[in-house]
């Protein structure tokens, strides 16, 4: 299915969009991923949701990525006596190990790792940072805090420690599960959630043995401070901005979102966009003015990717959120300041023959009539090459792996069509000329660039680039060698 813009959307399943017409209905509104959030709902619920996402993906054709989000640790307050208990600027407050339920003077908090990291002067943010404690002094089973920021405190609300590494693995036992399940069912990205250091990411990437492409999640201040190492070890990134929102000061958060999917474009890694995006779209079929700004500018910004979290799980207007999100891509992308702001935030990365290929692929389609780039990337590592230097025509990513082109379905501007093997350049060039013509971005009198690798089948191996005619007997007599 060919979509006419860059930016891809993730849409996240749930109690809303959990029948095959609705995940249908979401594709074609303008779904290119779909987000399985292990958060919620069971394995066999899962396992559902999977299965439809692969029928729809057969009757129509077309590449579907699905990605499974695992939990990662929560941290939470323990239980109050009467379920909650209001907390007053200026009172002390204690944190502890003691199971025993909680009053206005203290409750338990089940995470010792926490107390063992902990330092007088520390902050602790709960229920999303509404309400504030400063650590006065701690040991490894308690802390004495004062309240900061008060309101009201109830059953297990979450816990947020933005001052301190905690010694936490990003995945908990529950994750641990999980993980084996989504990558025995196919999921082709995996978001880790809580990354802290790039360890974090090394273990996912040893448990999962190449069964689904890892994606970072940050989220977290130690996260935002060793991003450069944990993208290097990353598939691709996703800005969670609604823990990091919480942990750091919310002005601090659309200058990070803007470094980063820079970064993440410098290095041709897929990055997403995500939380809150059209948030009032849950309950109402029109969104705010200002999260249609938001939206365009994580399109202006090049983000591979933007996300629907509630509003396609359990929200009243899913396929509206969606075609919301399609028609601002389509505008915004439409728009000659976006090429402008896209253009100039280009830096060369010539460091082997691939990058060379693929700039002057980018080069040669702008200064001629050429309809699309059409490279042959059985890894997917060129099709991310030339998604990074962001082309003003299609990119057609051709490749007879089909998880490869389920993966790509995340990447900027990445039209995904699945060929038959090919082993001569000669049939790689009637191939591209096929797909072009056949899904529509070029004519007969038209020309395409063709990318690809020789000896083929060799990952990173791009090498020949080819501009080619579309031609009829090109297409069934081919041409010499």
């Amino acid at each position: 299915m060919r979509r006419h813009r860059n930016v891809k959307i993730v849409a996240t399943l749930g109690p809303a969009s959990s029948t095959y017409d609705m995940i249908r209905a979401l594709h074609e509104a303008g779904a290119d991923v779909f987000r399985l959030n292990m958060s919620h709902g069971g394995h066999e619920e899962i396992r559902a949701r999977h299965m439809i996402i692969r029928q729809v993906e057969k009757d129509i054709g077309s590449p579907i990525a699905i990605l499974a989000d695992l939990q990662g640790p929560k941290l939470r307050v323990g239980a109050f006596k009467d379920g909650s208990a209001e907390l007053v600027v200026g009172a002390k407050f204690r944190l502890d190990l003691d199971p025993t339920d909680g009053d206005v003077n203290r409750v338990q908090l089940p995470h010792k790792e926490i107390f063992d990291a902990l330092e007088p002067g520390a902050s602790l943010l709960v229920n999303d940072g509404k309400i504030r404690l400063k650590v006065l002094d701690c040991g490894t089973n308690y802390a004495n805090c004062t309240v900061t920021v008060g309101g009201t405190i109830s059953n297990r609300k979450g816990v947020n420690v933005p001052d301190v590494v905690l010694p936490l693995a990003a995945l908990s036992d529950k994750d641990r599960r999980d993980l084996e399940f989504v990558c025995d069912l196919g999921v082709d990205w995996l978001a880790l959630s809580f990354v802290q250091r790039p360890a974090d990411v090394h273990e996912a990437r040893d448990l999962c043995k190449g069964r689904a492409a890892i994606l970072s999640k940050i989220e977290k201040p130690a996260a935002v401070k060793a991003f450069d190492e944990i993208l290097a070890v990353s598939d691709g990134i996703m800005v969670a901005r609604g823990d990091l929102g919480v942990e750091l000061p919310v002005q601090n958060v659309p200058p990070i979102q803007k470094r980063l999917v820079r970064k993440c474009r410098a290095a041709a890694k897929p990055v997403i966009v995500a939380t809150q995006m059209l948030e009032s779209m849950i309950e109402s079929p029109m969104p705010t003015r200002a999260e249609v700004s938001d939206v365009a500018t994580a399109i202006y910004e090049g983000a591979d990717a933007i996300m629907l979290s509630a509003e396609s799980a359990a929200g009243a207007f899913p396929i509206e959120a969606v075609q919301t999100m399609n028609n601002v891509a389509l505008e915004v992308e439409s728009d000659p300041t976006y090429t402008q702001i896209i253009e100039s935030s280009r830096t060369a990365h010539r460091t082997s023959v691939a990058d060379g290929i693929v700039s002057a692929a980018r080069e040669i389609a702008e200064t001629t009539e050429v309809k699309a780039i059409c490279c042959f990337s059985e890894s997917g590592t060129t099709a991310l090459l030339v998604a990074r230097e962001r082309p003003r025509v299609p990119i057609i990513a051709l490749t007879s792996v089909e998880r490869t082109a389920r993966r790509l379905s995340l990447s900027w501007g990445t039209n995904c069509v699945i060929v038959d093997p090919v082993d001569r350049f000669k049939m790689a060039v009637v191939a591209a000329v096929r797909a072009a013509l056949s899904q529509g971005y070029a004519n007969e009198r038209d020309k395409v660039i063709v990318t690809a690798g020789v000896p083929f089948n060799t990952p990173g191996s791009t090498n020949i680039l080819r501009v080619a005619p579309c031609e009829e007997r090109l297409i069934f007599v081919g041409e010499p060698e």
